[in-house]
């Protein structure tokens, strides 16, 4: 009986070793997937801003519009105050920071800053706008 020796070229082997890292590689990655974007999420968590506008006399300045900014890209946001003076703004980012004011009648109340480095995940503000 005669024996054959079987040989592979160099690059069958490489190939062969190749995908045999590749197909135990893959349920690692698998696994790991689901870890990550549970951490990821734990890590976006977002803020809620609200209060009220008042007057000097602490009396509520319904229909007061309160501006919220986003420093970094220099968006605003607006919220019409109801009757009580009463404002919210959600689904804020953790990584921005924020200017808020309001204005009633052409008056503008003190800006309030919300820096990113707060850790706070909800603020509550008393913006006070004094008549002309």
């Amino acid at each position: 009986m005669m024996k054959t020796k079987m040989t592979m070229s160099k690059s069958a082997r490489h190939l062969l070793l190749a995908a045999s890292m590749a197909a135990f590689a893959l349920p690692v990655t698998l696994s790991l997937a689901p870890s990550a974007s549970a951490a990821q999420s734990a890590h976006h968590i977002e803020r809620t801003v609200d209060g009220k506008v008042v007057n000097k006399a602490d009396s509520p300045l319904g229909g007061s519009v309160v501006y919220l900014k986003d420093t970094r890209t220099l968006s605003i946001k607006t919220y019409i105050c109801d009757d009580a003076g009463h404002f919210r703004f959600g689904q804020l980012s953790q990584n921005s920071d924020y200017e808020l004011w309001a204005e009633s009648n052409g008056v503008k109340s003190n800006t309030k800053s919300i820096s990113s480095f707060d850790d706070r995940n909800s603020y509550y503000f008393t913006l006070t706008v004094a008549s002309k």
